[in-house]
């Protein structure tokens, strides 16, 4: 496996560096070149117009795909080995929702939820967040890269940073937590008795991908706050994991100071907890109207935007460990 794993690194970056961008210039080309020396930028460069950043997306995205595309090749040279870690995500990941499960051999509601209304929102947080782990999850390993120095060698190739430390040893194996979380929604939703219209439906499948989008977005921000704090993948974890633990539960059960900080600050509230409310036809315990559930798209945008800026900031102030 080590040996697959190391064939398909070295054509990762045979593919990032062959892949088409601008050219660096000597001076741009060193990691430690100043605020110009980002992803593929020759230093002293003046700011993107709509088109080169719009070919920069273009770019990022195409080297994210070929670093994904290696890693999947390098994972499915051994396919039994895969399954087993595919399983055996999934089987860990549900042991959270096994603890709920026995919690309601004890009790019939909890915080006026039931088990299947409870599975709702465990079955939508799980699918969100193994979907952002799925594709961001890497990020937090900024903080290792930084101290070991190998975030230099990104640093001069013609793809955007975030591409490559998105899509660096990319675990397909991670599909299952996916899975597992839209199983167990999937149970949910055929055990409630929900009175079904066309917004209701269509909020299922925005919740997973709107959630996903914040939590992603909690990702960046992690990631970029590592450029100063040198490694805080424990507190990026704290946001993401953490914070899927709580959603799993119902708000009804936290406090009210709690709810408008997910709510208003650190916006997890709209990854599960107000469009299953919607769903179930729930009121929010503070009070929000129901058109909020479907704030869900916006907010990830809106979250994503001070991630972005606060991760080309990061990028931009980077100086090398000199070794």
């Amino acid at each position: 496996m080590a040996e697959a794993e190391a064939v398909a690194a070295a054509e990762v970056v045979e593919a990032v560096e062959a892949s088409p961008g601008r050219e660096l210039t000597a001076s741009g080309a060193g990691p430690g070149a100043g605020p110009g020396a980002g992803p593929g930028a020759p230093s002293g460069a003046g700011p993107l117009g709509g088109s080169a950043r719009v070919r920069q997306v273009r770019e990022g995205l195409r080297g994210y795909g070929l670093i994904v595309a290696m890693w999947i090749r390098s994972t499915m040279t051994y396919r039994a080995s895969f399954a087993l870690s595919a399983f055996g995500n999934a089987a860990i990941t549900l042991l959270d929702f096994v603890t709920i499960y026995i919690m309601f051999s004890h009790v019939d509601v909890l915080g006026g939820f039931t088990l299947p209304e409870i599975a709702l929102l465990y079955g939508a947080c799980s699918a969100s967040l193994g979907l952002a782990d799925l594709l961001m999850g890497n990020t937090d390993r900024i903080g290792a890269r930084i101290r070991d120095g190998s975030l230099d060698t990104m640093l001069v190739r013609p793809v955007p940073v975030l591409a490559q430390v998105a899509a660096d040893r990319f675990a397909l194996r991670r599909l299952g937590r996916v899975m597992q979380g839209l199983g167990v929604l999937g149970w949910a939703l055929w055990s409630l008795d929900v009175e079904w219209t066309a917004g209701k439906a269509l909020m299922v499948p925005v919740m997973i991908v709107a959630g996903a989008a914040i939590f992603a977005a909690v990702m960046l921000t992690g990631a970029a706050f590592q450029f100063i704090a040198g490694d805080a993948a424990e507190v990026q974890n704290s946001f993401t994991y953490g914070g899927c633990t709580m959603l799993q539960y119902p708000p009804t059960i936290f406090a009210k100071d709690l709810l408008r900080g997910v709510t208003f600050v650190v916006p997890l509230a709209f990854v599960n907890w107000l469009p299953a409310l919607y769903v179930l036809g729930r009121p929010d315990p503070l009070g929000l109207p129901g058109w909020v559930a479907y704030l869900g798209p916006p907010v990830a945008f809106l979250v994503f935007l001070p991630a972005s800026l606060a991760w080309r900031a990061g990028v931009r102030s980077y100086r090398s460990t000199g070794s």
